[in-house]
């Protein structure tokens, strides 16, 4: 947001959690929270996933910044925080890695741990790797995204690629 307000950027893609600028939103798209994990764990009998069905378990996150949403959402759930990293009665444990999203998912299996991906992420194929979709109360958990941009910007570029957007992304009033 900081390059956005400093017009390093014309228009930034964000998750809709983020720091609003000083300019014009267009909230874009939202994704499911899927939980990885692998064959045969006690979760894949399940079609839905319930935030609280991950009290005990490892979720391994990397360090990415579509993982810190992630973790966010973890946190906002259960109150995992920095001073109580692991396992308890009334948390999951956090294990994250500086590897890749794709490394994860091959972790998962090996050290028959779950992870958090969003259902983009689903597409990719892994052996032994099971999708599940994580509710709560109110429905599916979604991460929704918005694009930002500063309202002096007169970048006629831009002013076509928002046009492509409202057109791709219609508002729900629409």
């Amino acid at each position: 947001m900081a390059e956005l307000r400093s017009g390093a950027l014309d228009v930034a893609v964000v998750t809709s959690e983020s720091t609003r600028g000083d300019g014009g939103t267009l909230a874009l798209w939202s994704e499911r929270v899927l939980l990885a994990l692998p064959e045969g764990h006690p979760l894949t009998e399940r079609e839905a996933i319930c935030w609280t069905d991950l009290l005990g378990e490892t979720v391994l996150l990397t360090q990415c910044n579509q993982e810190l949403r992630l973790e966010d959402l973890l946190i906002s759930k259960f109150g995992v925080s920095e001073d109580r990293p692991g396992i308890s009665e009334d948390r999951p444990g956090i294990e994250r890695h500086e590897v890749s999203r794709s490394i994860i998912k091959s972790l998962v299996g090996v050290v028959a741990s779950v992870s958090l991906v969003l259902e983009s992420d689903s597409g990719a194929k892994f052996s032994g790797l099971i999708y599940r979709e994580i509710r709560d109360s109110i429905g599916p958990s979604r991460i929704g995204y918005l694009a930002h941009w500063r309202g002096d910007n007169d970048n006629p570029a831009l002013a076509s690629f928002l046009n492509l957007l409202r057109e791709r992304y219609p508002s729900p009033a629409a």
